[in-house]
C-alpha cells in the first residue's frame, strides 16, 4: 500500500509517451492474440492508475467504441466483403448494383477467412481507441496544456479541447444521468433517450462556451509585446521551415530527385524550425506554478512506451508470420510478441498512486 506522502499525478506528456508506444506496436500488427495482450496491458494500467477526476471515468467510453469498431468491422465484411474463396459459413443471395459501381460486392457468400479478416483490422484499431483512451484517462488535459512549449501554445490548446471531447460527454451524462433518476419519469424508449441526449449536448455547448470565454479573458490569441516586424520574422522562419521539410521529404522518398534536396534540405528545414518555435515562444509569456518533474516513474513509463514501440517494430519486420498471421492458420506468439504485449503492464506496478486516487479519496474519507 503506498503511503500518502507517496501519492502524486504522474506527469502527462509521461502517459502520451506510453500510450503512443503501445498504440504504435499495436499499429503494426493483425495478430489477435498480440492485440488482446496489448488491449489488457493497457486496462490494467487505467484500472490501477486512474485518478478520481472526470477524465479518469473516461475509460468506458473508450472500450464501447473499441467493441463497437470491431462489430461494425464485421459485419462490414459481410456486407461489403462476400467472397467465394474458402470455407463458406452463410451463403447470401448478392445484391446486383449497376456498372458504376463495379468492384464493389453487395452480401454474397460469407467465408470464415472474410470474418476473421475482418476480426484482425477491428481488433487493430480497437487497441489504438483504446491506447488513446488510456492517455486520456490518465492524463491531466489542463496540466498537459501547462507542459506545452509557449510556442506551440495555440496548437496545444486545440488539440487539448479536442481529445478531451470524450472526457466532457462521460462527465456530462453521468451528470444527466443522476439528475433523471432524482426527477424519475419514463426508463425505456425514445422518450429516455430524447430526455438524456438533449442535456447531455447542451451541457456540452455551454462548457465549451465557458471554455472559450474563459480563454478570451486570459489572452488567447492575443500576440502580446511583439511587433509586426518580430511576427514578420516568425512567420517567414516557420515558412521556409515548411518549405524546406517538404521538399527534403519528397526527395527522401524519390529515388530520382536529386541527393543534395534530402538530407541537406530536410535538415535545414528542421532548423529553421527551431528557429521559427524560438521566435514564436517569445510573444507568450506565462508563469508557472509548480512545474510538473520528470522523475524516476516519469522515466520508466515513457521508456515502456519507447521500448513497446519499437520492439513491435522489430516483430513486424523480423517475424512477419508472427505479426501478420494468416487467416488460414492458427495465429501464435514467439517469445518477443509475448514480450511486447506484457511489457506494457510496467507502470502500473513502477508509478505512484495518483493524490486523487479513488481508493485513496475512500479511504481518507
Amino acid at each position: 500500500m503506498t503511503r500518502p506522502g507517496l501519492a502524486r499525478d504522474l506527469h502527462p506528456l509521461a502517459w502520451w509517451a506510453w500510450a503512443v508506444g503501445l498504440a504504435t506496436a499495436a499499429s503494426l500488427t493483425t495478430n489477435p492474440l498480440l492485440l488482446v495482450l496489448v488491449m489488457g496491458s493497457v486496462t490494467l494500467v487505467v484500472m490501477a492508475r486512474r485518478s478520481g477526476h472526470p477524465f479518469g471515468r473516461s475509460f468506458r467510453l473508450y472500450a464501447l467504441l473499441a467493441a463497437l469498431t470491431v462489430v461494425l468491422r464485421v459485419v462490414f465484411r459481410i456486407l461489403f466483403g462476400g467472397q467465394e474463396v474458402g470455407h463458406v459459413l452463410l451463403d447470401l443471395p448478392e445484391i446486383p448494383l449497376p456498372t458504376w459501381a463495379a468492384g464493389v460486392r453487395l452480401l454474397g457468400p460469407v467465408t470464415s477467412e472474410a470474418l476473421l479478416a475482418g476480426l484482425y483490422d477491428g481488433l487493430r484499431l480497437a487497441a489504438v481507441i483504446l491506447c488513446v483512451g488510456a492517455a486520456n484517462s490518465l492524463a491531466n488535459p489542463k496540466r498537459l496544456l501547462a507542459s506545452v512549449p509557449p510556442a506551440l501554445y495555440e496548437i496545444g490548446t486545440a488539440l487539448v479541447v479536442a481529445v478531451t471531447i470524450f472526457p466532457q460527454l462521460a462527465d456530462s451524462a453521468r451528470r444527466v444521468r443522476a439528475a433523471q433518476a432524482l426527477r424519475g419519469g419514463s426508463t425505456t424508449g425514445v422518450g429516455r433517450l430524447r430526455r438524456f441526449l438533449v442535456p447531455v449536448l447542451e451541457d456540452a455547448l455551454e462548457r465549451s462556451l465557458a471554455l472559450a470565454a474563459g480563454m478570451d479573458t486570459r489572452g488567447y490569441g492575443r500576440s502580446g509585446g511583439a511587433s509586426p516586424r518580430e511576427r514578420w520574422v516568425t512567420g517567414s522562419l516557420l515558412l521556409l521551415a515548411l518549405t524546406g521539410i517538404c521538399v527534403g521529404t519528397y526527395a527522401w522518398l524519390d529515388p530520382t530527385a536529386p541527393r543534395v534536396l534530402a538530407v541537406p534540405m530536410l535538415g535545414a528545414g528542421v532548423v529553421v524550425a527551431v528557429l521559427g518555435l524560438v521566435s514564436a515562444g517569445r510573444r507568450v509569456q506565462r508563469t508557472r506554478y509548480r512545474p510538473d518533474p520528470w522523475r524516476a516513474p516519469e522515466l520508466v513509463t515513457a521508456g515502456t512506451g519507447l521500448v513497446v514501440a519499437v520492439l513491435g517494430w522489430y516483430v513486424a519486420h523480423a517475424q512477419v508470420v508472427v505479426a501478420y498471421p494468416g487467416v488460414d492458420v492458427a495465429p501464435y506468439l514467439s517469445p518477443l510478441a509475448l514480450l511486447v504485449g506484457v511489457i506494457g503492464i510496467l507502470p502500473a506496478v513502477a508509478t505512484p498512486v495518483p493524490a486523487s486516487a479513488p481508493v485513496r479519496r475512500e479511504a481518507v474519507a
